[in-house]
């Protein structure tokens, strides 16, 4: 007797050869691989919605949905980890979970994308796992939208791991290997190593920023004045605590925005303290003196 191949003939009921193929890529999927597709799929979907919700809040300067002023959620979106190479995280998280839908949508028919199913997910459960250790060890805040999202991501690698497929154990250490780095990079990033406005807050600077919130000083610029931006810089990661008004309603050469407007502004920056006006850049001390803040060098 010749062979068992894994392709074999048989004879249908006219008694004509055809073949039946038995290879490991063309047996049927089980229900419960087609179970476990269709659960992170709809987990993704979830996470894309979730997230680009977020996304849409942060753009537009929006509290979510049951998030008010002051809670939780509020401090960590408000944070200098919301934000990464000065896009918000909650579009980081938008992306992978579109690309994580895609990948399970294209296993059905290409089964080695979920080698890169994996790897992706296990990347996105460090990333997660790592912010969600910061909101709550340094920020000291919980924010119910970043959980759930760190539930989803979580869910969504254990789902992919558990279903085994060809070479994911090789998919696993390559993700925890560039997760890791990733993280790494993450933290001295955060640490303020690359960039001084994403590390920290200097204690004077911020107590500055604060000081002249409080005492009504008003800094007026516009959003593609180079100047504006190089002055916001001076502040480092206190920047976001400037009392700034935004001149600009729209591209550059635009109407003025009715509080520029009213107070006669022409030239960026500008800054009003009390009666005083200075035009131009100012170093944090000139602003400092001008402003009656104790300015120790």
């Amino acid at each position: 007797m010749s062979k068992r191949s894994k392709r074999e003939k048989t004879l249908d009921k006219k008694g004509t050869p055809k073949v039946s193929d038995t290879s490991p890529l063309h047996r049927p999927r089980s229900k419960g691989t087609s179970s476990i597709n269709i659960v992170i799929l709809v987990l993704a979907v979830t996470g894309v919605l979730l997230t680009a919700y977020l996304t849409f809040t942060a753009y537009f300067q929006e509290h979510p949905a049951f998030c008010s002023e002051g809670s939780g959620c509020d401090i960590v979106q408000s944070s200098r980890w919301a934000t990464f190479l000065t896009i918000p995280m909650t579009l980081w998280g938008c992306l992978t979970y579109v690309i994580i839908a895609g990948l399970t949508w294209r296993v059905r028919s290409k089964p080695r994308s979920w080698s890169s199913l994996i790897f992706l997910a296990v990347c996105g459960f460090a990333i997660s796992a790592y912010l969600t250790a910061v909101s709550i060890l340094e920020i000291e805040a919980i924010c119910p939208y970043c959980l759930a999202s760190f539930a989803i991501i979580t869910t969504i690698m254990i789902l992919a791991v558990f279903k085994k497929p060809d070479s994911w154990i090789t998919s696993v250490k390559d993700a925890v290997v560039i997760g890791g780095l990733i993280v790494i990079v993450l933290h001295l990033h955060y640490s303020g190593v690359f960039v001084a406005s994403a590390g920290p807050e200097d204690p004077q600077l911020k107590a500055l920023a604060i000081h002249l919130e409080k005492t009504g000083v008003k800094f007026y610029g516009a959003y593609w004045c180079p100047r504006c931006q190089e002055q916001k810089a001076l502040f480092e990661s206190s920047a976001k605590r400037l009392p700034y008004v935004e001149c600009s309603s729209g591209v550059r050469g635009s109407a003025l925005t009715p509080p520029c407007a009213k107070n006669e502004i022409r030239k960026y920056p500008t800054w009003i303290i009390g009666k005083k006006r200075l035009l131009g850049m100012r170093k944090p001390r000139q602003l400092a003196n001008a402003s009656g803040f104790d300015w120790e060098d």
